[in-house]
């Protein structure tokens, strides 16, 4: 089974490396005593998120993930990186390509399908619905000083 990297981490960042996409096939999610799902890696323990979840998967044609699910409290944003499938919400099928970004509300019934010829793969993020404020909009802040490579 695959591992993620680490790349490199001091007191204020942490950065990993899953490899490239075409080796996402290579992960293994272990889903219980008799189920896995392969293709599939959750990086936010490796990397130290503490505000969210993220997931690379990638789908082979003809596979799919499966099964519908929901979340009771999290959203989530999935970001169509490359290849092309299909997205299901509560019944609604629709496509998904290279560039499609789908946000799914915690209730939203979901699952998704690689019904192309080449691998479709996802990012996708999960996050607490209904905690991103105006004030967190306006967070960042500018540094007064030169980026020195």
């Amino acid at each position: 089974m695959k591992k993620i990297e680490n790349v490199a981490s001091a007191q204020n960042f942490s950065a990993i490396n899953v490899g490239k996409f075409n080796g996402l096939y290579d992960y293994v999610m272990e889903l219980g005593s008799d189920a896995k799902m392969q293709g599939k890696v959750f990086c936010g323990p490796a990397i130290g998120a503490t505000g969210g979840e993220f997931s690379f998967q990638s789908f082979m044609p003809g596979t799919e993930t499966g099964f519908l699910h929901m979340h009771k409290k999290h959203e989530e944003l999935y970001f169509f990186l490359s290849g092309e499938g299909e997205f299901q919400v509560d019944g609604k099928v629709f496509p998904v390509t290279e560039g499609t970004v789908v946000r799914v509300a915690p209730a939203g019934e979901r699952s998704v399908r690689n019904n192309g010829t080449c691998p479709l793969v996802m990012l996708c993020v999960q996050y607490k619905a209904g905690t991103f404020t105006d004030e967190d909009a306006a967070d960042g802040i500018i540094m007064d000083k030169p980026v020195k490579w």
